[in-house]
């Protein structure tokens, strides 16, 4: 909240900024920015934006949105330097900015769990009731990395829903009901006027199943992976985005 009104104070006087990551972070407070008429400039090393997460396609889709709301892209590239003026590229020249924004990942902060002796896997480890290696401590949100029965594959997520629902999870299992969580991982990033929702998690896949038209803003991508659909993609789709993630929770109902 802090960085989100500090933003908001210097852009209600900058008028160029430079926005150095693409990814949700970085693009989420680009869009916005524009939209304060400002120029915005992206740096990022991707291709394309996003494309890590939602593939080619419509990492090229968010790329031409922006575009057209007038943000200036930087891809593969980096910055080598930060000063008072500018933002030194290392294949471009640097970029005159009065306000830089940052948005290239976080760390999860695990100090008073390693003080504590919790077992850790880039994260705070803990096992399908959400407890951790220390009987009667549980973690939830950002930090805990959990056995997801979805994905085959222990998951830290950091979107703020996961956050929530594993929060109600670990209230219930202190309270001794004893119930693992099985909710599906569930995100949406706002462009504009254009929602993206995404239900599931698939760190890489071997086939994208596009139904309808990306760039006519109207469209579900399915992740598919060994056969099996792992995550879902959407705009302006939200009923068959909600039943999938029905679906998805319904295959690991007991």
């Amino acid at each position: 909240m802090a960085d989100c009104r500090a933003i908001i104070e210097v852009a209600k006087t900058a008028s160029r900024a430079v926005v150095i990551g693409a990814s949700f972070i970085g693009l989420e407070v680009a869009a916005p920015l524009r939209a304060r008429k400002l120029e915005v400039h992206v740096v990022a090393p991707d291709k394309r934006p996003m494309e890590r997460v939602l593939g080619s396609d419509m990492g090229a889709f968010i790329r031409a949105l922006h575009q057209q709301h007038g943000v200036v892209f930087h891809l593969e590239n980096k910055p080598t330097a930060i000063d008072a003026k500018a933002v030194h590229l290392a294949s471009d020249g640097p970029i005159a900015a009065d306000l830089v924004v940052v948005g290239i990942g976080v760390r999860p902060r695990l100090e008073l769990a390693e003080k504590a002796g919790l077992r850790i896997d880039r994260g705070i480890a803990v096992d399908q009731y959400l407890e951790t290696s220390a009987p009667g401590v549980f973690a939830a949100g950002d930090v805990a990395r959990w056995p997801d029965p979805h994905s085959g594959e222990n998951l830290r997520i950091e979107h703020w829903v996961v956050a929530e629902r594993q929060g109600q999870a670990a209230a219930l299992n202190m309270l001794g009901q004893h119930e693992p969580f099985r909710q599906v991982p569930f995100f949406w990033s706002q462009h504009y006027d254009v929602p993206i929702n995404y239900v599931g998690h698939s760190e890489s896949w071997d086939e994208i199943l596009i139904d309808g038209d990306i760039m006519s803003k109207d469209c579900i991508l399915r992740f598919k992976n060994k056969g099996r659909v792992a995550a879902v993609a959407s705009i302006f789709r939200d009923l068959e985005s909600l039943q999938a993630e029905v679906t998805m929770e319904r295959e690991f109902a007991v």
